[in-house]
């Protein structure tokens, strides 16, 4: 096949989705005709007013909440950063302890590392080989100076799913707040904030076929915390700055696409990644599947490749028009090796020579067959050229 023929194969929905027409389409009249500041208290910003309101009940339907408890922000990170820093702070006479893993993103490590310049403490929690984090770790980690865990329901890198439920049981056996990141999780799993235990959960547009710049934090009803953001009182003066309208309408009719049909949705996208997981490992020596084999996202498929690096393989799949990514989008242009792959127990070097394939809506299993057909041959060609691979993984370079 020629590789100008083939149009892009996009798999890396883990880093960020395309907008749906039909989530374009909602947000097109507040670009123009609804464009009123919706805090004014005249008519023509009542459309701008109803575009939120509907918006946020949305929110909270998919996620079994009522709409005055969520809150919308400019993303997942802002909305852990919220949750984080919110709850340290306005809890901090009871309390300054915090529990978390260590294989979570960024926007939860680097806020939690900076509570701890601010005098916190912070306990960051191994997983097991799968990535998967021990409830019973959590429980004997809770001090009487406990006031949060926070631990992600899905991880972005590997896909493994976290009993998020149980977290939440031993956090609150405890009299603990309980912080799921679920950027990951929304749309990919059913959420149900009051059966899972979660006070507080972050959840990002862009995840889930909706506009970037956009996200919620959940916040129980009673919940201790502090504001992140202050100014004006928006958001019932909670978060201020005037509301994205456009993007906030564009995030509610996303979520509400996204979690129509969890189920359906899965079996079709799953059904891809495990042919992709089988032909991938059948065809490709000395490579491994990071992560959970069955409590994993549905789209998610995490390999190792030994003797190889992960920025070349991107660039030579690239050259091929597959879009991928060598783990979280946030730190792809770092040298260093992934936190997650190192916290699952890979070496430096199996960790340097990951990639991450994940599929979304518009993924086909055309798709799939020619990311069979380029990638062994990527694989192939680096092996020839590696010092570090021995006779048996070299694979012959395709004609």
């Amino acid at each position: 096949m020629n590789d100008q023929d083939q149009r892009p194969v996009y798999m890396d929905h883990a880093a960020t989705t395309f907008m749906k027409p039909e989530v374009i389409a909602a947000m097109a009249p507040y670009f123009s005709q609804h464009f009123g500041n919706p805090s004014s208290l005249y008519r023509f910003a009542r459309e701008s007013r109803m575009g939120v309101d509907e918006a946020r009940r949305e929110v909270g339907a998919a996620v079994g909440a009522s709409p005055e408890e969520i809150f919308f922000t400019a993303g997942g990170s802002e909305a852990d950063n919220w949750a984080i820093k919110g709850v340290a702070l306005a809890n901090r006479k009871r309390g300054d302890h915090i529990v978390t893993s260590s294989i979570e993103h960024h926007a939860v490590l680097h806020t939690c590392e900076w509570l701890e310049k601010q005098g916190f403490s912070v306990t960051y929690l191994p997983v097991d080989e799968f990535g998967l984090l021990d409830p019973g770790d959590v429980r004997d980690a809770i001090t009487d100076r406990t006031i949060l865990v926070s631990v992600m329901a899905a991880n972005n890198e590997i896909g493994t799913i976290q009993p998020v439920a149980e977290l939440g049981r031993v956090a609150h056996d405890h009299g603990v707040l309980f912080h799921t990141d679920a950027v990951q999780a929304v749309g990919a799993v059913p959420i149900d904030v009051d059966r899972m235990g979660i006070d507080l959960l972050s959840l990002s547009g862009h995840k889930f076929y909706g506009p970037k710049g956009t996200g919620a934090l959940y916040i129980r009803r009673g919940t201790r915390i502090e504001n992140l953001i202050h100014g004006g009182g928006q958001e019932r003066g909670r978060r201020a700055g005037t509301e994205n309208v456009p993007g906030i309408v564009g995030l509610g009719r996303a979520i509400e696409l996204a979690t129509a049909d969890i189920e359906a949705h899965n079996r079709r996208i799953a059904a891809m990644r495990d042919r992709l997981v089988r032909g991938i490992l059948s065809a490709i020596p000395d490579a491994r599947l990071n992560g959970h084999p069955t409590e994993r996202l549905a789209n998610n498929a995490n390999f190792s490749f030994r003797y190889v690096e992960g920025e070349s393989i991107l660039l030579l799949l690239d050259a091929h028009g597959i879009c991928a990514s060598t783990g979280s989008a946030c730190s792809s242009a770092s040298l260093e090796p992934s936190h997650v792959l190192l916290a699952i127990g890979l070496p430096h070097e199996e960790a340097h020579g990951s990639l991450r394939l994940t599929l979304g809506d518009a993924n086909t299993e055309e798709d799939v067959d020619y990311v069979l057909e380029v990638l062994p041959e990527v694989i192939g060609r680096l092996r020839q050229i590696s010092p570090l691979t021995p006779a048996h993984a070299r694979m012959p370079e395709a004609d």
